[in-house]
């Protein structure tokens, strides 16, 4: 049995704050409760470890998830294995929650051949990093996956800022025309880099976009966890039906820089972001979990320590791997190779000291 409720601005929610705000329910088991939580933990470390391995000089510019777990675990929970994932930037280790190594994750951010899959082994796309280009992938592989009887459901990424981008409309026009079993789910965290939602679109939510192409449009709480996953699992039956797509605008506040190379002191809120990271996601459902008598101080403990170990295992493997070969930049660029190629080549060699 599962109860969700209204909360403040029409979101659905599930978990409440152990005082005034009661708490729902979903149905799941005290099992699959403590695996959602390691899920998150394993996201939310992965997460804060990366941001490490950058400040040490390791990888490049990463995109800060911090917060936004609950979105991810909650929505990846509802989907069957056979269903497929197109992730955006932002979403780039949900691939761990298929089975995915964390070092190929890592990887992907050193810029390593290794950190490259082959989608099928996963269902999980690669990440996408161009601003709403996948939407319309998403949709059309659900369609043809839908021609193809095959039963699928395919979960697209998004931000605030891609419901801006011509990629997402065509994208959404096509779900609703063709009924394709797809879900398209934004994070809207109220931020594109530094452009705020409000300067984006005069629409008084972003879920209030979803009627213009026939799809139904619904608010959560993008921090409750279980909101997300309930809100995703009846968006899930609806596609599996035949009763075409959904838009899932979850709402947060990005308590985090847009990533690494950002400086979000010159347009954040700093008095909401601290408000925000006191209610953050993790913390919320350890909360709940001890009101329900499910989690202890000691399994949290056990938890973040059995995440911190898969990392460290990740990390090793990702530095272990050979030295890439420059070469692969150019073999695959045309059928027929500019004889240009060579020198190019031979150019960067020398300047990478090989």
């Amino acid at each position: 049995m599962s109860r969700v409720l209204p909360a403040e601005g029409g979101l659905r929610r599930v978990i409440g704050d152990g005082r005034a705000l009661p708490d729902g329910e979903v149905a799941l088991t005290p099992e699959q409760h403590l695996d959602l939580y390691r899920r998150l933990v394993l996201l939310r470390t992965y997460d804060e470890r990366s941001l490490v391995y950058h400040r040490q000089g390791r990888i490049g510019t990463y995109a800060i998830f911090w917060n936004h777990e609950a979105m991810q675990a909650g929505s990846e929970l509802a989907l069957e294995e056979r269903d497929w994932i197109f992730p955006s930037y932002r979403e780039s280790a949900i691939g761990i929650l298929r089975g995915m190594p964390a070092s190929t994750v890592l990887s992907w951010w050193r810029g390593h051949p290794a950190g490259w899959w082959n989608p099928e082994d996963y269902n999980v796309a690669s990440i996408c990093v161009p601003i709403a280009t996948h939407v319309p992938h998403a949709v059309g592989f659900a369609w043809g996956s839908a021609l193809k009887g095959e039963d699928r459901v395919a979960i697209v990424y998004f931000g605030d800022g891609a419901t801006s981008e011509g990629s997402f409309h065509e994208g959404a026009t096509f779900a609703g025309v063709m009924k394709a079993p797809v879900i398209l789910f934004c994070n809207n965290n109220r931020w594109a880099i530094s452009t705020p939602v409000e300067a984006q679109s005069a629409a008084e939510t972003l879920a209030d976009k979803a009627s213009g192409y026939g799809m139904p449009g619904v608010r959560v709480d993008g921090g409750d966890v279980l909101a997300v996953y309930e809100a995703t699992r009846e968006a899930v039956e609806r596609a599996r039906a035949g009763d075409g797509p959904t838009f899932i605008e979850a709402v947060t506040y990005r308590t985090a820089p847009h990533a690494t190379a950002d400086d979000p002191s010159l347009y954040i809120d700093e008095e909401r972001v601290a408000e925000e990271k006191e209610n953050e996601c993790v913390g919320r459902y350890e909360r709940y979990l001890g009101r329900l008598g499910i989690l202890g101080a000691t399994q949290v403990e056990e938890t973040r320590s059995e995440a911190l170990e898969v990392m460290r295992a990740g990390i090793a493997q990702a530095e272990a791997e050979p030295p890439e070969d420059p070469a692969l930049v150019f073999e695959h660029a045309y059928a027929e190779p500019p004889s240009s190629f060579a020198r190019d080549l031979a150019e960067l060699r020398r300047i990478l000291g090989g």
